[in-house]
């Protein structure tokens, strides 16, 4: 199965809300990972608000164009529900 989400909600702190078509869904904060040219802009609040479903590629975009893989961030909220189950 290729994974993708099915569901990309915006939430404050520059976090989402994602579910995942292998079931999984959680928080995923991005507030570390907002490094470079294509990410630093969504420090912006209202441009990281927008947030949403790509209904081709399948994970999250942007409204400036950046997207990050959904595999990327699976593994990113595993590791942060480790960090907080700790």
């Amino acid at each position: 199965m290729i994974l993708h989400t099915t569901e990309v909600t915006p939430l404050s702190g520059y976090r989402l809300f994602l579910r995942f078509n292998n079931g999984e869904s959680g928080e995923v904060d991005l507030s570390h990972e907002l490094d470079g040219e294509v990410f630093e802009p969504l420090r912006d609040p209202v441009l990281f608000a927008t947030a949403s479903q790509h209904p081709v590629m399948r994970t999250v975009a942007w409204a400036s164009g950046a997207d990050i893989a959904p595999e990327f961030l699976l593994d990113l909220m595993h590791a942060q529900q480790g960090d907080r189950a700790a």
